[in-house]
């Protein structure tokens, strides 16, 4: 028989599982915090391919990339170049992170206090954590501890801790901060601090005493662990 005549097997899709266990309806009945990553996944693919049904292209993804964290990460183009996406699936799948990444760090109308390192921490860990280079982010407080503003310093290893300074100390000095919070992140996930952490810590809060402009902590971002180096260091 020519192979053009062959036809594919047949593989079983979401459509011949029962009703209950099929995600869309799991969803409908239960809640979304119900539903395993797989299953959250494969409603926003919504079709498979011929080979795999949708929850096996969820799973072989999860697998592939690491879980979420990968796939927050991964790149765009490559995503849509594996099988069973294209283009079309990759952008829904990296619009719906991107919603999910933003919403972790939504702030409420009212500003948000910080009161320790974990407040600190939690927002600005979830937009850091999965970072593939390094950034400094700088959290503007004032006499309350609220946030004003958070600015966005440099991308990549700024070699100049005396340039890092000034830059760091700027946006403080313009809006009238008198407290300020520095996080960074290591891409490697490793938040254990190098010399040159340690040191320019030393040299900002000595710079805000002169400024009148306070250094709360410096917060390093690996992932999933941070470190204070307030507590750390106890300056």
């Amino acid at each position: 028989m020519p192979l053009s005549l062959i036809k594919p097997a047949y593989h079983a899709t979401v459509h011949d599982m029962p009703l209950d266990e099929r995600p869309r309806e799991r969803l409908q009945k239960h809640g979304a915090e119900m539903l395993t990553t797989a299953e959250l996944l494969a409603i926003i693919l919504r079709t498979g391919t011929q080979r795999e049904n949708v929850i096996e292209v969820a799973n072989k993804l999860i697998t592939r990339y690491g879980g979420l964290a990968g796939l927050v990460s991964a790149d765009l183009h490559e995503l849509g170049s594996q099988h069973g996406l294209g283009p079309a699936k990759a952008s829904q799948l990296k619009a719906a992170l991107e919603i999910g990444k933003r919403l972790s760090v939504l702030q409420t109308e009212k500003r948000y206090q910080i009161r320790s390192a974990d407040d600190a921490a939690r927002l600005v860990r979830m937009e850091m954590m999965y970072l593939d280079h390094e950034e400094m982010h700088i959290l503007l407080l004032d006499t309350k501890n609220q946030v004003i503003e958070c600015v966005k310093r440099y991308k990549g290893t700024v070699n100049s801790s005396v340039l890092r300074i000034a830059e760091i100390m700027r946006p403080a000095i313009t809006r009238n901060s008198p407290r300020i919070i520095v996080s960074h992140n290591h891409p490697s996930g490793d938040p254990s601090p190098s010399e040159e952490d340690i040191e320019v810590t030393y040299q900002l809060a000595e710079a805000g005493k002169l400024l009148d402009i306070e250094l709360l902590d410096h917060i390093i971002i690996g992932n999933p662990h941070y470190i204070s180096l307030k507590e750390k260091l106890n300056w």
